[in-house]
C-alpha cells in the first residue's frame, strides 16, 4: 500500500489535468477550478483513508471526532470505503449527515439557552431546503455535481493507487467495486 506522502503526490500531481479534464467537459473555468478544488479535497481530507488512523484522518485536526464513528464502522480497504461506486457517496451521505445533526443540536441549544422556541424537525428541513436553493441560485445547479464529481475522482485516484500497490507487491489486485 503507498505512503500518505506517496498519495498526496499523485494527488497534486493529477489536480491539472483534473482541472483540464473539467474543463473539456464544461467549457467553463469556474467549474473547471470548482472540481480541481474538491479534487484536491477529496485526496486530502476526504479521501478512503479516513477508515483508519492516517494522514487524512490526522489532517481534520479537533474535528477528527467527526470521523470516529465511520472508522470504527468500516473496515479499512473494504468495498465501503475504499469502493469506486460507493466510497464517496458514503461518505459525503455521512458527512452531511452529521452536519445536519450538529447544527441541529447546535440551534437547538442556542433557542433553550435563549429561551426561544425550540425548533422543530420540520421547520429544520424546510431551512435547509432554503439553503439549498440559494447554493443553487447563486451558484447554479451544476455546482453540486462538479464538487461531488471531483471529489469522487480524487478519492478514485487513491483507490487506484492502491489498487496498482496491491498488484505490485502481490501480482493480483483488490476488488474495490
Amino acid at each position: 500500500m503507498p505512503s500518505g506522502k506517496t498519495h498526496d503526490a499523485i494527488t497534486f500531481l493529477l489536480a491539472v489535468p483534473v482541472f483540464a479534464g473539467a474543463y473539456a467537459v464544461t467549457r467553463s473555468t469556474s467549474l473547471s477550478l470548482i472540481a480541481a478544488v474538491a479534487f484536491l479535497f477529496g485526496g486530502l481530507m476526504f479521501g478512503p483513508d479516513l477508515d483508519t488512523i492516517s494522514k487524512q484522518y490526522s489532517r481534520w485536526g479537533i474535528f477528527r471526532f467527526v470521523w470516529f464513528p465511520y472508522k470504527s464502522f468500516f473496515k479499512h480497504r473494504s468495498r465501503w470505503s475504499h469502493g469506486l461506486i460507493f466510497g464517496t457517496l458514503i461518505r459525503v451521505v455521512y458527512f452531511l449527515g452529521v452536519m445536519t445533526i450538529a447544527v441541529f443540536a447546535i440551534a437547538y441549544a442556542a433557542a433553550s439557552m435563549m429561551g426561544d422556541n425550540l425548533p422543530d424537525a420540520f421547520a429544520f428541513v424546510r431551512e435547509w431546503r432554503s439553503a439549498g436553493s440559494f447554493v443553487g441560485s447563486a451558484f447554479g445547479l451544476e455546482i453540486l455535481p462538479a464538487i461531488f464529481a471531483g471529489m469522487w475522482v480524487g478519492a478514485a485516484s487513491h483507490t487506484f493507487t492502491d489498487m496498482a500497490g496491491t498488484y505490485i507487491k502481490t501480482g493480483r489486485v483488490t476488488e474495490f467495486l
